[in-house]
C-alpha cells in the first residue's frame, strides 16, 4: 500500500506527466485557476470568470472542486522540466497537455486512406508476381 501512496504523490509532484501544476507566482488564492490556464493555455483571468460564473450557476459545487484541485495539484516547482510530445500533424514538439490532438478526423480518414492505398497497391504487385511466369522461373532456380 506504502508503494501505491508513493507512485501517486511522485505523480502528483511530477503534475501527473501533463505538467498540470498549480502557478502560485501568478494565482491570486491557491494558484489552482492560473495552474489550469497555463494547461489549456489560456489567460488566468477567464479561467477566474469562468470559475465564478459557474459559482452563480452550481452553487458550492465549483468551490468544493476548488479545494479538491488545491490538494491535488502541486504547487509548479521553480526548475520543472516541461513534457513535450511531437505533433504529427505540424511535424515539431509541442508542450504535453491533456487536450494535445492532432489533425481532426476528416483528415486523418483521409491519410487512413492514402495509406490503405499504398498498402493494397503493394498487395496487387505482390500478387502479380506471385502469380506470374518469372515468379516459378526464380522458385525453380531456387530448388536447383
Amino acid at each position: 500500500m506504502t508503494n501505491a501512496k508513493h507512485s501517486n504523490h511522485e505523480r502528483r509532484l511530477q503534475g501527473y506527466g501533463i505538467n498540470l501544476y498549480r502557478n502560485t507566482q501568478q494565482g491570486k488564492i491557491a494558484g489552482v485557476c492560473a495552474g489550469l490556464a497555463d494547461q489549456f493555455d489560456i489567460s488566468p483571468n477567464v479561467v477566474r470568470w469562468l470559475f465564478f460564473g459557474s459559482l452563480f450557476f452550481l452553487g458550492s459545487v465549483p468551490f468544493l472542486l476548488y479545494i479538491v484541485a488545491w490538494c491535488l495539484m502541486a504547487p509548479r516547482p521553480k526548475h520543472v522540466e516541461e513534457k513535450f510530445s511531437y505533433d504529427e500533424g505540424q511535424h515539431r514538439y509541442r508542450k504535453k497537455n491533456m487536450f494535445n490532438y492532432g489533425a481532426n478526423n476528416s483528415s486523418r480518414v483521409k491519410e487512413a486512406q492514402k495509406r490503405m492505398s499504398a498498402v493494397m497497391e503493394r498487395v496487387e504487385n505482390m500478387e502479380r508476381y506471385v502469380t506470374s511466369r518469372s515468379y516459378r522461373v526464380n522458385k525453380e532456380f531456387d530448388n536447383i
